[in-house]
């Protein structure tokens, strides 16, 4: 007997009825019914299993007392007690396999039969599973989409069989691959997360047109038997048949939805998207996922969508988009009564959906991560990003396990498609009871806390435009006037006067000229619309900085930089704090607007505030692990993130200089180190690709395994000093074999060590270089290694030596102290550092160097002497080259290096020009005088540098300051080389 005694009342009379039929059913000889009723009079715990069950589902009840048998069969096979999911298919496909001996007229038929009858089984199963918690929502979930997934994919190999016995296979792709129907999953579906009684939201693709060949009743093109294919899969699936249907299937997500043919090929669907596209298609895509046909195949058409769905960009326009999607359902819950539908209504399941798909889009261009199908998984991602805070994302899969384990009880019920609250009181109990609270009173507590939850966080996320439209529009009116020309242009200069911009005659006259630029007249009218929200803000914003005309002044510059991408205005409106930055720096620096405007993508960095820079170990795993969510063979997107790399933490350094955070040292500290962190992943990526070709090159010592490969930094980057527009002098080292005939690896690809070291320098040069849309890394200089321009690309170590020793010039002797190992080879670098010591440290005629130097330096003077008024005259030349400039600073250090090393260890310390002044300083080469001289003057000479070129200042009279200081180095100059001579 059916253990009830713990129901109510009205419960057990519907329990005893079902279990009347059962009886009723094994008089009738059933089969299986007396074996199910022998079941549960023996065993306890499945009689109670069996109650909960039929309590909670009138389906599943109507099923197993109308075939007792399955139920048995499930039973006894231990398939109630665990996930079938990984057997839904290869079960499947072995019952439909034999069908196609069957005569034609009839096959169709049990193939639809064979389709049903393993759908109500496997439904009953996971109901049962579901309401006795043998699993949780996102199993059950899972089991629901897999067991669609076998049905599409098993009907497919049939009714492709078929169709192809009358009318031929399709030709194979221009790779040479079998074409197929490729089915895309959508919804929920393609994440994995399908409902008890969802449709299955469905797109049908093809590889490539063409024709078909060898059929029985003659040849179609591909476009015609893909069509038939899919018309044959959607019968097989949906028709109503005495066994029921398999899936509803809904095909109105396709290109042009019900208007548009039923099949398309790749080419015509990236088509489509790329140049119609809707928003809701694009949130569509995020869920697609392969459910039948070839898995290669359909993951090539899904890369081909990708650009579509996941801009590169952080596109904020999602969120409009999604609020006008709200806008639409709110109104249809309002029209229709929907308040009480888990799913539409405020705080359900598809806000939930909405906040997830927000942060997919506007993130997911560039943080592969939330890249996902399933939100489960997306959740995970987005914690993992910190996009949100974890609990927040806690409280929302909280809530959403909820909503969708109460939508498939009502769902179970009678295996309706709804997700509306029952109202009834006997509906209402069973449903509170299957959910485990003793009422529906209970429940409905939990369920409003659960969505007010999620409303809160819907409300922050994808705040809601129909409360504060009214509110901002007030606030922004005047600028809204002013922006739109709905005012007289006296009243318009008025209002900037009135709000303290410096030349209100000039940032009316830059507004109208940029109203009548060609450039905005022929943009669509949806970017217009966005100008006309964005413009009145940026007024505002700009109104509250410390000098709003030259602010809108250059602003402007970067807003017609972007006015063909407008999700950037977009990006800027959702975070108010984010313009007020760029209004702050843009007004401070005209190189931070160009930079901007040259790369707006970098606006993406203004949304969390631009904080001091990392220190160099973070940037080093920084870019490490952002590398590590790149497919390795993605070269494309390695290229990109490297160059975003530089572009950010350049932008960061230039903000914390312009903000008073940062020195020049520790300006010029964090772009080296940004410069050594790319070095370093561009020498490992080079490495893993030159290895894959060629195996791994020999040592000196005959060994293989470890790279042999060092990269040497000269100049600014060798000094640690590097500006923001630095190139970087280079000189690479290896200790490979140099015997010719020795190879790397055995096979056709073996080269010789000289060669794969080589082809290494090449392929970190092409790195580093190459012009992307991001631009490039950085220009490389490779004019300092031995023999200069007509030298060997990469010198063995033992080269390397012999000519510092033999050949090098005292010029090339002054470059080797600014010299450092970057990158590579820990035993390289420590060979090149006892080789520097050894060279810089060599005993010398002090006199002969003085001459040297003063008369390369003279040398320098004359040369620069020839060059342009124009060139001599700009700020950055004669801070640098002129008297008592940076490089007199430096020449003075290096003769100090080179002269007293031998006696002085200390001076072989460092590569920077102030470590080794501070360590002349101390080994007494230097007075205090001297010392504080040329250190103060180095040190303001570099500011000095830096400031001018984020003000972009090529021609403007020096500071008094600094030509005091250059008159102290150009003392300091005389006085060190009069004595030296």
């Amino acid at each position: 007997m059916l253990q009830i005694d713990q129901y109510p009342q009205d419960l057990q009379i519907i329990l005893k009825n079902y279990w009347q039929r059962l009886l009723d059913a094994k008089e009738k000889e059933l089969s299986g019914a007396q074996s199910l009723v022998e079941l549960v009079e023996q065993d306890v715990s499945f009689a109670s299993e069996l109650s909960q069950v039929w309590s909670a589902s009138d389906f599943v009840a109507n099923i197993t007392i109308q075939n007792p048998q399955l139920l048995v069969d499930l039973k006894t096979s231990g398939e109630l007690e665990r996930s079938n999911k990984n057997d839904f298919y290869s079960s499947l496909i072995a019952q439909l396999e034999p069908l196609s001996e069957q005569d034609k007229s009839s096959r169709e038929a049990l193939v639809k039969q064979t389709l049903r009858c393993n759908q109500k089984k496997q439904m009953a199963r996971i109901i049962w599973r579901d309401v006795c918690a043998k699993s949780d929502i996102v199993e059950s979930c899972a089991d629901i989409s897999a067991l669609a997934d076998s049905a599409i994919e098993a009907g497919l190999s049939v009714v492709h069989k078929w169709e192809a016995e009358k009318w031929g296979e399709p030709g194979l792709t221009q790779n040479g691959e079998r074409q197929t129907l490729i089915v895309l999953g959508m919804g929920k579906l393609g994440a994995g997360e399908l409902n008890l009684s969802s449709d299955v939201d469905l797109i049908f693709a093809y590889p490539e047109n063409g024709q078909t060949q060898g059929g029985e009743d003659g040849e179609l093109s591909n476009q015609q038997f893909f069509t038939r294919v899919g018309q044959k899969l959607i019968d097989v699936l949906d028709t109503i048949t005495s066994d029921g249907f398999v899936n509803r299937v809904d095909m109105r997500l396709r290109p042009y939805g019900s208007e548009g043919a039923l099949v398309c090929s790749f080419d015509a669907m990236e088509s489509y998207y790329q140049t119609q596209g809707r928003d809701w298609e694009r949130y569509a895509l995020i869920k697609a996922r392969i459910v039948a046909g070839s898995q290669e195949l359909g993951a090539h058409l899904l890369g081909q969508l990708r650009p579509f769905v996941y801009r590169r960009y952080l596109d904020f326009s999602a969120f409009d988009s999604l609020r006008s999607m709200k806008l639409q359902i709110n109104k249809q819950v309002r029209r229709k009564g929907l308040s009480n539908d888990v799913k539409l209504g405020a705080g359900g399941i598809r806000e939930i959906e909405f906040i997830v798909q927000a942060i997919q889009l506007v993130h997911g261009g560039r943080d592969d991560r939330l890249q996902k199908a399933s939100l489960f998984a997306a959740m995970n991602s987005i914690v993992e990003g910190e996009y949100l805070p974890a609990e927040v994302i806690e409280q929302l899969r909280d809530a959403y396990r909820f909503l969708r384990s109460l939508e498939h009880k009502l769902q179970g019920l009678a295996n309706k498609q709804t997700q509306m609250l029952v109202s009834q009181a006997i509906e209402q109990a069973r449903i509170a009871h299957s959910m485990g609270f003793e009422n529906w009173e209970l429940l409905s507590q939990e369920l409003e806390r659960h969505r007010a939850n999620v409303r809160l966080h819907f409300a922050a996320v994808v705040s809601s435009e129909e409360e504060s439209d009214d509110e901002s529009e007030q606030e922004l009116g005047d600028w809204s006037g002013l922006w739109r020309e709905d005012i007289s242009q006296e009243r318009a200069i008025e209002l900037l006067a009135q709000h303290e911009f410096e030349s209100p005659e000039e940032t009316l006259q830059l507004l109208m000229n940029f109203r009548k630029e060609k450039s905005f007249l022929v943009l669509p009218a949806e970017s217009r619309q966005r100008f006309n929200k964005f413009m009145p803000v940026l007024l505002a914003a700009l109104a509250d900085s410390d000098q709003p005309s030259l602010g809108a002044k250059r602003v402007m510059t970067l807003i017609q930089a972007v006015s063909r991408r407008t999700a950037y205005l977009v990006l800027l409106l959702e975070n108010p704090p984010a313009l007020r930055q760029v209004i702050q720096l843009c007004s401070a620096s005209p190189f931070v607007t160009e930079y901007l405007s040259k790369f707006p993508v970098l606006l993406d960095e203004m949304l969390d505030g631009i904080e001091e820079p990392p220190g160099k170990a973070e940037l080093q795993e920084e870019l490490a692990q952002q590398l590590l969510r790149i497919d390795p063979e993605d070269f494309e997107e390695q290229m990109e993130l490297l160059r975003y790399f530089k572009l950010s933490h350049t932008l960061q350094v230039a903000a914390a200089q312009i903000s008073g955070r940062l020195t020049v040292m520790k300006v010029s500290d964090y772009l080296t180190f940004t410069a050594e962190a790319i070095l370093e992943q561009v020498l490992a990526l080079s490495w893993d690709v030159l290895v894959s070709k060629h195996g791994y090159p020999v040592d000196t010592s005959g060994r293989h395994g470890e790279m042999g490969f060092a990269i040497i930094a000269y100049g600014k980057m060798g000094g640690i000093e590097l500006s923001y527009v630095s190139d970087l002098d280079l000189v690479f080292l290896h200790n490979g074999a140099l015997d010719k005939d020795t190879i790397v690896t055995e096979g056709q690809r073996s080269i010789n060590s000289r060669e794969f070291y080589t082809r290494l320098a090449q392929r970190v040069i092409m790195m580093l270089s190459t012009q992307t849309v991001s631009g490039d890394l950085y220009e490389v200089d490779m004019r300092l290694r031995p023999s200069g321009e007509s030298g060997l690309l990469v010198s063995s170590m033992e080269a390397f030596a012999k000519y510092q020793d033999q050949d090098a010039w005292t010029w090339e002797h002054q470059a080797l102290v600014r010299a450092r190992a970057v990158a590579g080879s820990p035993q390289l670098h420590e060979a090149f550092y006892q080789q520097r010591a050894l060279t810089l440290g060599a005993s010398r005629d002090v006199a002969a160097v003085a001459g040297e130097v003063t008369h390369m330096r003279q040398r320098m003077r004359t040369e620069f002497a020839k060059k342009p008024k124009s060139e001599r005259e700009k700020v950055s030349f004669i801070i640098k080259h002129g008297l008592g400039g940076i490089v007199d600073i430096e020449f003075m250090v290096q003769f100090l290096v080179l002269c007293y090393s031998s006696q002085h260890k200390s001076l072989l310390t460092y590569s920077d020009n102030v470590r080794i002044l501070e360590s002349a300083h101390e080994c007494g080469l230097l007075s205090n005088e001297q010392f504080e001289s040329l250190t103060d003057a180095y040190l303001a000479l570099r500011s000095a540098l830096h400031q001018f070129a984020l003000a972009q200042q090529n021609h403007a009279e020096l500071p008094a300051t600094l030509l005091e200081h250059q008159q102290a180095v150009s003392a300091v100059w005389d006085a060190i080389f009069n004595t030296a001579k």
